[in-house]
């Protein structure tokens, strides 16, 4: 029996692990939150039943989540730890009992109910009232560090109100989405063909770990404060009293907070919002409940995970079971292929269901779920609602990965066995069109000054432009069309069209898109083989002469080349006249022949493509990370991480001046 929990410990162990990877890191859970609950719940009871077999790794022995690469870690000066949940008022009065045991049944508590957000933690640090560091909440104990994107966030003051701020604090909280932004922002991706968010939870917690803060801002995300971590500063006797002082120094705090004599108080305060939860424009799924006394918290303590003198009572999730009668694939705007289930319609807490998201062919596959079968859906805070499972099996046909695209009858590849997603790779397909368009025209590409993202929109709205020849098949008279288009701005984009068509070879083929393939591997690729007919006719191994042109980088330009509808692209590309050979020059030796030069900083006389380009022209090669691999740095003005790595790792560092000297 000993050996045979030990399995199950371990198997619960595994099961927690990869649910919390797929719930913290990759911001895409796979179950409900109840039913993570109980399989912690199961592991908790059987490392307790057979201690022998408790270990310090254990997911029940500490905050679950994971650092994420991309973003530099912060050590959080006091832990961040997560709440335990309770799901009825019977376990509420119990953790009441918990309480009054350690502090004495005599012992006066009150307590402070707060409704409980579902958004992503987050550890704000403000010194001497100015906000310095924000990170994620990680496993606990270390964060990512994203304070420029919560820079972003309207909600988070830069600086603290008022004179008496406190020397250090730091303010634990939620980055949430409101329900209106949430609706807004699925709206434009379906727009654009882009994968729905499954929640508002989901969307703010992917918005945040973007490294690019111009899209932060856009998500128009919020934040909500609710606890307290290190803190220097005046003395603060309750939870409730911080509250107020919060609001006092300008942070958000959660509404309709309420000071609760009793727990009989705070249980009416969860029956209550358990029925108007609906009502507020942001996702709730619980309530929690606070011993108000900071004395009386610290009296309780904590355990490795969680502290004692918190607690959450989640809602019920809300289920409603139907059938699916269609799976209808979506091509998004990169041309990944995304299934929807198309439910027969249901009401689910108070609303309509018509359509569930299945994510991706896996989950298909996960569910063994088929067009006929009865499901179970839930929507437990969900705007979009999920399939939790299939409760009959009623379909016949099993579902089929397709092999041509919906939209365009393209090829759909999945690049790497480990991938989750399948994508069509045609570079016309009329779902990928808009995106493939402004790509085409990007500085970094062809460089078609004036062709931004409204004029691109008109242009495939009215059908002028049907793939990227289009673009040099357009006149004056077909510009004066577009709204705001006016001769003079009509005659410049004329112009930028015809002036593009002198660029180098390898800008034309970063500017494709083709997949794996950017502006650098361009370069490598017309430096071999010299002109656009030979890429398109190289087989595999032609591939295999060319440095840091890897296997996946060559499948994708053989399967991008070898579509009939890019035959046709490139044959309309030399009837306009595009440039498609490459004439390489056999350089003498110079300073940068065989460097590897990584730039950081603002330089004044190039841009960063422009000098990345005379480096790879003088045979030297841009890379994008510093290593002990890296020749020299080039340090602009406001150097960023690249220059501090270059210092620890003895990597020479030159200024723009000097760099100057070099080329020329």
């Amino acid at each position: 029996m000993s050996q045979e929990a030990k399995k199950k410990i371990d198997n619960l162990r595994e099961k927690i692990i990869r649910n919390d990877y797929l719930y913290y890191v990759l911001s895409s859970p796979k179950i409900s939150d109840k039913e993570y609950d109980d399989l912690m719940r199961s592991l908790r009871g059987l490392e307790e039943k057979y201690p022998q077999y408790k270990s310090s790794d254990s997911p029940t022995q500490r905050v679950s989540g994971a650092i994420l690469e991309g973003f530099k870690t912060v050590k959080h000066r006091q832990k961040m730890l997560s709440l335990d949940n309770t799901y009825s008022f019977e376990e509420l009065s119990e953790w009441q009992g918990r309480v009054h045991r350690g502090l004495g049944e005599r012992a006066k508590v009150e307590y402070v109910a707060e409704l409980k957000i579902d958004g992503l933690s987050a550890n704000l640090t403000y010194q001497k009232g100015k906000f310095k560091v924000g990170s994620t909440r990680g496993d606990g104990e270390t964060g990512e560090d994203v304070t420029q994107n919560l820079k972003t966030i309207r909600a988070v003051p830069l600086n603290l109100l008022g004179s008496d701020t406190p020397e250090l604090i730091e303010v634990r909280g939620e980055v949430y989405m409101e329900k209106k932004a949430f609706y807004e922002l699925n709206r434009q991706r379906e727009n654009e063909g882009e994968p729905l968010f499954a929640n508002p939870r989901n969307a703010a917690s992917g918005s945040l770990k973007l490294l690019d803060t111009s899209i932060v801002a856009k998500r128009r995300l919020n934040f909500f404060a609710h606890s307290l971590g290190e803190y220097k500063g005046k003395e603060i006797l309750t939870h409730w009293d911080f509250l107020q002082k919060l609001q006092k120094w300008g942070i958000r705090i959660i509404p309709n907070s309420k000071l609760c004599a009793s727990l009989e108080e705070a249980i009416s305060y969860c029956k209550h919002w358990q029925e108007k939860r609906d009502g507020v424009n942001f996702d709730i799924d619980g309530i929690v409940i606070k011993v108000n006394s900071i004395t009386q918290q610290r009296m309780l303590g904590e355990t490795l995970k969680s502290p004692r003198w918190a607690v959450a009572y989640k809602f019920p999730a809300r289920q409603a079971t139907t059938t699916v009668l269609k799976i209808n694939l979506n091509v998004g705007r990169t041309g990944v292929i995304t299934p929807t289930a198309q439910l027969e319609p249901v009401e689910c807490a108070g609303v309509i269901i018509r359509h569930a998201t299945l994510h991706n062919f896996d989950e298909i596959r996960r569910l063994h779920i088929k067009e006929g079968d009865r499901v179970l859906i839930e929507r437990a805070g969900d705007v979009i609602p999920k399939v939790v499972k299939v409760v009959e099996g009623k379909g016949k046909k099993e579902f089929v990965i397709p092999k041509a695209c919906p939209v365009c009858s393209g090829k759909v590849v999945k690049e790497k066995e480990e991938d989750v997603a399948y994508r069509c790779i045609n570079p016309l397909c009329a779902a990928q069109l808009e995106r493939g368009l402004l790509h085409f025209a990007s500085r970094g590409a062809m460089d078609i000054e004036g062709m931004g993202e409204a004029v691109v929109n008109q242009l495939v709205s009215l059908k002028l432009v049907h793939s990227f020849a289009d673009i040099y098949k357009l006149k004056k008279a077909d510009l004066l069309e577009l709204e705001l288009f006016k001769d003079k701005k009509a005659d410049n984009l004329v112009e930028a069209i015809e002036k593009s068509k002198q660029q180098p070879l390898f800008r034309l083929i970063f500017a494709l898109g083709i997949r794996h393939i950017g502006e650098k591997s361009a370069f490598l690729l017309v430096r071999h083989f010299q002109n656009i007919e030979a890429i398109a006719g190289a087989k595999r191994e032609d591939f295999d002469e060319i440095y840091e042109i890897g296997p996946v980088m060559a499948e994708s330009v053989v399967d991008y080349f070898s579509q009939p509808q890019t035959k046709r692209l490139i044959e309309e590309f030399k009837q306009a006249g595009l440039r498609l050979k490459e004439e390489t020059r056999q350089l003498k030796s110079t300073p940068l022949t065989g460097k590897t030069i990584v730039f950081t900083g603002e330089l004044k006389a190039f841009s960063r493509l422009q000098a990345e380009e005379l480096v790879r022209q003088l045979g030297g090669n841009s890379s994008s990370g510093v290593s002990k691999a890296t020749d020299f740095v080039v340090a602009g003005e406001n150097p960023g991480s690249k220059y501090d790595k270059a210092l620890k790792l003895g990597v020479k560092v030159i200024d723009e001046k000097e760099f100057s000297r070099l080329i020329s």
